[in-house]
């Protein structure tokens, strides 16, 4: 049989399809009961950890900070104008982008030649797949990742299959963009050049459009790249110090893919890992083998740099297109159409199984016995998580504003001659965040810290003298002040950081806190 003759969908057939052509409509019904389901499902607990971060990075536009790149808090700082600050506000964004994903998956499968089925199914994948359910539920870098990496894929695609290396041009700004939003983007980008160096489709570096497409993704980047230049490259800092204090769970090879699994859901396991096939060995989509290149070398990367292990997830809507593509044309060459809708009651079984480990859809005390009624260990991506109740992602969502409130009532221990040089030292992001953002309703002022980007916002004017710290031990704090009062300590059962106390400390011992500030920089 020719290649032609199995080919699933005619190229030029597909020029004239609608858009809503090949059940792409039920493709996006499903996009919007994804939407539907996180604007009713995410405000059950509270505020994420990172969110604070990228609240207060909002308020401080620059072009990078120490732990990302600027687009992320500049489209935070439109949202929360535009929508408010409540959690469904916050997590607008992400929701719409983990929506979005869906119906770009479903695109990608109809470049690749499927129909109707293709379309449903790939579309399902992303759907249970809880990886984009969690995407869904907190603002994160990981939130945008999917969409950006598969629309540098989707470009790429069209380049190829339609002879037009123009669009190489809009592959280089979607994956500038990328850049400006997490750098690890450049690892498809890697991955892409190396597969399209191993295949016939070598010859695009022939044309200056994927040049230009390079040039462009470099300018749009270039603004964060001299911002990490002048500051002295804080992220490249961040990265070895993460190494050097072995934070990260360390996964060998077959962790890590067995991770992939959990993460894109063990259902639809079978379905990317075909794609991958498909890709590498399949006729009819062999010109699109650099993708299937493309995955591999993107996986060896993060294997071989010990990354976490959903570092990865991005790649997954293309491989999840192309395997239903395969699917669907080996269930219409053995007219077995009866495992269509029988596969897709399967699969979202499947994800209403799994869905309450990334949506908070149940009570915490029930998530709690759901958790310990799972044949495997929700897996752990940092070694301080192993021994929180709860999985970071939720842990991280409790115990701020108790926190909070317990600063400010040592707030209301001073004078109020006194507050005006008194400054709040927190000793995380997280805690600074979470003062930043629920202090104003307690009349506190923003909160100093030596962690990440908080360093670079200095001391603020303050001298030192007078300071509420929290989370660290009196007798250091003894050596640095005269006087130093414990004021309480603020717990909750399923925070990640409990037992957080707070101390108002006076008369500084170290002279200004100008001059202590270098000795308090804490990039890990």
């Amino acid at each position: 049989m020719t290649q032609a003759a199995i080919t699933p969908v005619d190229s030029a057939t597909q020029h004239r399809r609608s858009f809503f052509g090949d059940g792409m409509w039920i493709v996006l019904c499903i996009a919007l009961a994804k939407l539907l389901l996180h604007y009713i499902y995410n405000n059950r607990y509270g505020y994420f950890r990172d969110e604070f971060d990228y609240l207060a990075c909002a308020q401080h536009l620059a072009w990078g900070y120490v732990d990302q790149p600027p687009l992320l808090p500049f489209l935070v700082r439109i949202s929360r104008n535009v929508l408010g600050e409540s959690l469904r506000s916050v997590r607008f964004l992400p929701a719409l982008s983990a929506s979005a994903i869906v119906v770009l998956g479903a695109m990608i499968a109809r470049e690749l030649g499927g129909r109707r089925f293709a379309l449903i199914l790939t579309a399902i994948c992303v759907l249970i797949a809880p990886i984009y359910l969690s995407d869904g539920s907190l603002l994160t870098t990981d939130s945008l990742e999917p969409l950006l990496w598969m629309g540098s894929v989707y470009f790429a695609i069209l380049a190829i299959k339609r002879d037009e290396p123009r669009y190489w041009l809009w592959f280089g700004v979607v994956a500038g963009l990328g850049l400006e939003q997490k750098y690890s983007i450049a690892v498809l980008g890697f991955g892409i050049v190396v597969g399209l160096l191993f295949t016939n489709e070598r010859r695009s570096f022939r044309s200056p459009w994927i040049w230009m497409g390079g040039l462009a993704a470099f300018l749009i980047f270039l603004p964060n790249l001299i911002w990490n230049y002048q500051h002295d490259w804080p992220f490249v800092q961040l990265m070895h110090n993460i190494k050097a204090d072995g934070r990260d769970v360390q996964l060998s090879p077959l962790q890590y893919l067995s991770q992939q699994i959990l993460l894109v859901h063990p259902l639809t396991a079978p379905i990317w890992i075909v794609g991958v096939l498909a890709f590498l060995f399949w006729p009819p989509l062999k010109r699109y083998r650099f993708l299937g290149w493309a995955y591999l070398v993107c996986l060896t990367v993060f294997i071989v740099l010990k990354g976490k292990n959903y570092y990865l997830a991005p790649i997954y809507p293309m491989l999840l297109g192309s395997g239903s593509v395969f699917i669907e044309y080996a269930i219409e060459k053995s007219r077995q159409r009866w495992l269509q809708p029988v596969s897709i009651l399967i699969l979202l079984a499947g994800g209403v199984w799994l869905i309450p480990l990334v949506v908070p859809v149940l009570p915490v005390e029930q998530f709690i016995r759901y958790m310990d009624s799972l044949p495997f260990k929700v897996p752990r991506s940092e070694h301080s998580h192993m021994t929180a109740v709860l999985p970071q992602y939720y842990a991280d969502q409790f115990g701020w504003q108790e926190m909070v409130a317990n600063v400010a009532q040592a707030w209301s221990q001073l004078d109020p001659a006194e507050r005006r040089d008194c400054g709040i030292m927190a000793q995380d992001y997280g805690q600074a965040g979470a003062i930043d953002f629920f202090g104003p309703r307690y009349g506190l002022p923003p909160a100093l810290s030596g962690h990440q980007t908080w360093f670079l916002w200095g001391p603020r004017g303050y001298s030192g003298h007078c300071l509420v710290v929290l989370d660290d031990r009196k007798e250091r704090l003894e050596r640095l002040f005269e006087r130093v009062e414990y004021v309480g300590s603020s717990d909750n059962p399923y925070a990640l950081e409990r037992d957080v106390p707070v101390y108002i400390c006076r008369g500084a011992k170290f002279g200004s806190l100008a001059t202590l500030w270098p000795h308090l920089k804490k990039w890990r």
